[in-house]
């Protein structure tokens, strides 16, 4: 199956996207137009589709609608000129998976969109082959058989979801899951990181602004709460949001409406949530960092996804499944795992879970020189950085103080120095 079609009228638009994916290991197609689209959609399958939204004879507008209807599982990217922004959100509530703006600033941009969209489809795909409500990829360990579960029972309701675990244990694989199997999934998902972004450039991404919000504000931009709508709205790293930012949240859960930045028009969405964190936000509330009142509200369901380590059972279907996307991306698709170092695999722990998992691979398929991958070898871990000298100096000077009372004069004579330089040493690092 081919990956991408690219659909667009414009020669020199269409040749750059083209290229641009091609360059990351894609098989792509294209199509001049919408006619000749839908003729090679008939022919062939395809992952994802690309397509202008202004073209001559039927739009993109009129071929996303064919293609969800003839071609459900084919997830559709629409690319929109300036002033054509209304039209993009209008192919987003009819089931496109995003919209980019031309010109695309990045050939990197384009291909980042596009890897999503193939992410989705390849987990449609791999719910559509879940024999006994369970997976069998790469969830098929004992301990996420009740994990699986819990996601496919809270899918179906409209509940706001809290994804637990560790980073790259695959929180947005799931939340991924959770929109699939959901009454949501023709409707967009939507994704945000907190961690990603300032706190103002956040806020603008959550809300979107109205034009003259701020320096550099030229048009009103809506923001990816109202693209979700209809959807489901994934937050990930909810930890990192900022107080301010916290109470607009909180809100939002509550009524479902908000405010564009420089904005006084309410504007409401029906969105489903899905937050994700990998800090402890209870000891977060305790430290007085992150409201009870919100937690409360995204907590409604949590679920604990594991780490690697406590799912050894999924480790080598994981590491299979990530080889055969590594060597689609680098056009070797024929990369598979010796005895070895499947051996090698099973044996670790992989503290950064999937995500180090891939990236180790993903080395190894590029320094192999066949297809078969002899070695397999978890990058090396930093050892423990010694104290430094302030650190050091700092719990020194402590540990005096408090032995002696807190007398200056006999906490130097104990560290061996003068008042003075003691003195000094307070002031420098800000010890009272």
């Amino acid at each position: 199956m081919a990956h991408v079609l690219v659909v667009d009228d414009d020669t020199g638009v269409r040749s750059f996207a083209v290229t641009a994916l091609k360059r990351a290991g894609m098989e792509v197609a294209e199509a001049a137009d919408a006619p000749e689209a839908l003729r090679r959609l008939k022919r062939e399958s395809f992952a994802v589709v690309v397509t202008d939204l202004r073209m001559p004879g039927p739009d993109g507008l009129a071929l996303l609608d064919q293609v969800r209807a003839d071609h459900p599982d084919t997830e559709v990217i629409v690319l929109t000129a300036f002033g054509t922004i209304d039209t993009a959100v209008s192919a987003m509530k009819r089931g496109a998976f995003d919209f980019l703006q031309k010109p695309v600033e990045s050939p990197e941009a384009l291909r980042a969109v596009v890897r999503r969209a193939m992410e989705r489809h390849a987990l449609r795909a791999h719910a559509e082959a879940t024999q006994g409500g369970v997976p069998t990829l790469t969830w098929g360990a004992p301990s996420m058989v009740p994990v699986v579960s819990a996601l496919q029972k809270v899918a179906r309701t409209q509940s706001t979801v809290l994804l637990l675990g560790e980073s790259g244990v695959g929180k947005e694989v799931a939340a991924n899951a959770i929109h699939a199997w959901s009454p949501r999934a023709a409707r967009p998902f939507v994704a945000v990181n907190c961690a990603s972004l300032s706190a103002t450039l956040l806020e603008s991404e959550l809300f979107g602004h109205e034009r003259g919000a701020f320096t550099g504000a030229a048009a009103r931009r809506r923001g990816r709460l109202e693209l979700a709508d209809g959807g489901t709205f994934f937050l990930d790293e909810v930890g990192e949001l900022e107080p301010g930012l916290q109470a607009r949240l909180l809100r939002v859960l509550q009524e479902r409406r908000f405010e564009r930045v420089g904005g006084e028009q309410t504007v409401e969405v029906d969105v489903r949530i899905v937050a994700a964190t990998n800090r402890d936000l209870e000891a977060r509330v305790r430290e007085g960092s992150f409201r009870e009142d919100l937690y409360y509200r995204l907590a409604v369901f949590p679920v604990r996804l594991p780490p690697l380590r406590e799912r050894k059972a999924d480790i080598v279907p994981l590491a299979r499944t990530l080889l055969a996307r590594i060597g689609g991306d680098l056009g070797r698709r024929g990369l598979r795992l010796s005895d070895s170092a499947i051996e090698s695999i099973a044996a670790g722990d992989w503290p950064g879970n999937v995500r180090e998992l891939s990236n180790v691979l993903e080395r190894a398929a590029i320094l192999a020189d066949t297809d078969v991958i002899s070695l397999v070898a978890p990058p090396a871990r930093p050892a423990a950085a010694a104290p430094s000298l302030v650190a050091a100096e700092t719990a020194a000077i402590r540990a005096a103080l408090d032995l002696h009372g807190g007398n200056r004069r006999r906490a130097a004579e104990h560290l061996g120095i003068g008042e003075r330089t003691l003195y000094d040493k307070l002031k420098a690092y800000g010890l009272s």
